[in-house]
């Protein structure tokens, strides 16, 4: 294994242990998620450079707008549940409820 790809492995499994393990407020799950994704993206892109080919090309992009995508989700259900239960935290939110 290369050192980019460790460095870009290493970087989505510490994204992902912090998802796992810090699951306290809703801000720290959406930092996690974006971490895993920008180094999802990253190592696309340089898989595509590394093939030169076009067909490719198009991945990292639609991941890339994906990603936005994803993040507004995540912003606006953070401004709403910021809204009616006053907190970001995850332990006071209950699904049956909303």
């Amino acid at each position: 294994m290369t050192p980019v790809h460790f460095s870009f492995s290493s970087a989505f499994i510490l994204g992902l242990m912090g998802l796992a393990f810090h699951r306290t407020h809703l801000l720290s799950a959406l930092l996690c998620l974006e971490g895993m994704m920008l180094s999802l993206f990253i190592a696309l892109a340089l898989w595509t450079l590394q093939f030169e080919s076009t067909g490719f090309s198009t991945a990292p992009m639609l991941l890339l707008a994906f990603s936005a995508c994803e993040a507004s989700t995540g912003l606006a259900l953070l401004v709403g549940t910021a809204r009616t239960h006053g907190t970001d935290r995850l332990q006071s939110l209950n699904l049956l409820q909303c």
